[in-house]
């Protein structure tokens, strides 16, 4: 007659227990990190120093800082497309700031775990 139940020894429910607490004190981590990325602050410039982008780790503007010589009445669209482009860097450099403490949290587990990640 065989046996019900389908895991011998009855070790998959202690395997799941500890499971459930790595899960959770990673998550703890990810809060943890996601509170310090947002005191963190991440300036690009454009525009051999031209033009400063300051912004926060909540993706928020905090400063913008313009040389005097970027500033010409006759070509407001340089310096549109120059604040541009260090306002976007600026968010770059969140992103992959974020995506790098995201991946020492999870050690690499994203592609074991489909779904999960």
């Amino acid at each position: 007659m065989a046996k019900r139940g389908g895991f011998p020894g009855g070790g998959m429910p202690g395997n799941m227990a500890n499971l459930m607490k790595q899960a959770q004190k990673m998550q703890r981590q990810m809060e943890e990190q996601a509170k310090e990325m947002e005191t963190k602050e991440f300036t690009a410039t454009v525009g051999g120093g031209a033009v400063e982008v300051t912004v926060s780790g909540k993706r928020e503007v905090l400063k913008v800082k313009l040389d005097q010589e970027v500033v010409d009445p006759d070509d407001v669209e340089m310096l549109e497309d120059l604040i541009v482009a260090a306002t976007n860097e600026a968010l770059r450099k969140v992103e992959d700031a974020s995506a790098s403490a995201m991946s020492k949290l999870t050690g690499g587990l994203g592609g074991g775990m489909p779904g999960m990640f």
